[in-house]
């Protein structure tokens, strides 16, 4: 499954908002010449990497020019290595020299980070044109840093896509206190990155106001640009006649899913008291993925003596057809205190699977309001396992029910989240970035 952070049509931006249904197929036909800028990129399965492999398929699509530069497999499930140039059609993919080291550990992914974020200093130096914008992703997340003083050397125009805001989330989680040295400096060198960024991207409303929080004189750049799913790739199958749903047994089980990261910004006790609460009850849990959190929460269903649980690590991106629909009700998390700081990507593939989905969130996230406008699920308050536990019992005993909100969920991401609707978005952001 995707990784992490496996992402309603708000405003586009917020000088002229746009909202998705408004997207004409006229205003694209522009030249522009994109160099995408990420670590992680197939055969890495990490969420970003399979994200913006799909973004870039789809704006070469609208006829983009694209280069990606991105680093060594860190994540993959049949190779560590892969080729240092390749041509993807008319996308050329370079990859950087260094390898992933220790990617399981948080020193080992800083240090790939570090690396690769100067190799990628090096590689805006010589490629950079007045002519070609850069999209500098927060994979790593001080990416940024290296294209602005790059930018400041050649003056390139370059637009921030911001997945999680750092170094807010590290503050969150108590990795730094919010006095430190490094969290001050990080937030000072943010601000003038944003200021110099011809445009800056965020996935929710609530991260667009904590950007504007830390630097209103930037309001005008940002657009709020939700993550997506395929439909086309992604498609409802029936549980019986689903091979993963057999593999498993779960054909005849009220299947619960989470697939994704199991990470530091993921509630997972909610999940696991809802589990504790039904396990006399003929109700399956399967979680698939892996994150930090992953080897602790199976100790704990361990220590437990719970057996409603079923643990799978990442699947390949050709089996989430299947995984992501061998299920009757699909789970996306966001702990308290990050609402505003991650946006889970995982949401997206799990509407276009055409199942309910329960997102356990803060009271002012912004699923909220997605799920209300949709109407393909309910939100459930972190720690409340006791509503989430009744919603479950209330979709196994009301399959109209079920079948109902499935429908509304496919129907939602067909109408605002595909490829095709969310790459038009980026490209009026990349458009405007010439300007």
């Amino acid at each position: 499954m995707y990784k992490g952070k496996n992402s309603t049509a708000p405003p586009l931006h917020s000088v002229a908002p746009v909202e998705s249904s408004e997207v004409k197929d006229t205003w694209y036909h522009n030249l522009v010449n994109v160099s995408i800028i990420t670590e992680f990129f197939p055969p890495d399965y990490a969420a970003t990497g399979q994200l913006i492999e799909e973004l870039v398929t789809e704006l070469e699509k609208q006829g983009v020019s694209i280069k990606v530069f991105t680093g060594q497999p860190g994540y993959a499930f049949t190779t560590a290595k892969a080729p240092a140039l390749e041509q993807v059609g008319d996308i050329r993919v370079q990859r950087s020299r260094s390898t992933q080291v220790w990617s399981g550990r948080i020193r080992g992914k800083a240090i790939n980070g570090i690396l690769f974020t100067l190799r990628a200093f090096l590689h805006m130096i010589k490629n950079a044109r007045k002519d070609n914008v850069f999209l500098l992703t927060s994979a790593p997340p001080f990416l940024s840093i290296a294209g602005y003083f790059a930018h400041l050397l050649l003056r390139f125009p370059y637009v921030c896509l911001i997945y999680d805001l750092y170094p807010d989330i590290a503050i969150a989680l108590g990795v730094v206190s919010k006095n430190h040295w490094l969290a001050k400096f990080w937030r000072q060198i943010n601000r003038k990155i944003w200021q110099k960024s011809k445009g800056i991207i965020v996935l929710s409303p609530a991260m667009k106001e904590r950007v504007i929080s830390i630097c209103p004189e930037v309001a005008d750049k940002i657009s709020v640009i939700h993550s997506w799913g395929d439909p086309d790739l992604i498609v409802p199958i029936a549980k019986e006649h689903n091979w993963f749903a057999k593999e498993y047994n779960l054909v005849n089980k009220f299947t619960v899913l989470y697939s994704g990261n199991m990470g530091r910004c993921h509630d997972m006790d909610t999940i696991l008291a809802t589990a504790k609460q039904l396990q006399n009850e003929p109700i399956q849990f399967v979680c698939i993925g892996g994150g930090p959190k992953r080897e602790s929460f199976i100790q704990e269903v361990t220590r437990l003596g719970l057996k409603n649980f079923l643990f799978l690590p990442y699947q390949d991106k050709s089996v989430l057809p299947y995984s992501l629909t061998a299920c009757d009700l699909s789970l996306v998390s966001v702990e308290v205190g990050l609402e505003s700081l991650v946006a889970p990507s995982k949401l997206y593939p799990a509407l276009a699977a055409g199942r309910p989905i329960a997102a356990i969130c803060p009271k002012d996230s912004y699923l909220r309001q997605l799920i209300t406008d949709g109407k393909f699920g309910t939100t459930i308050d972190n720690g409340d396992s006791d509503a989430l536990a009744a919603f479950i019992r209330k979709l196994k005993s009301d399959r109209q029910l079920a079948e109902k909100m499935g429908n509304s969920s496919r129907e939602y991401l067909q109408s605002n989240f595909t490829p095709e609707i969310i790459a038009k978005q980026y490209l009026q952001v990349l458009e405007k970035s010439m300007m």
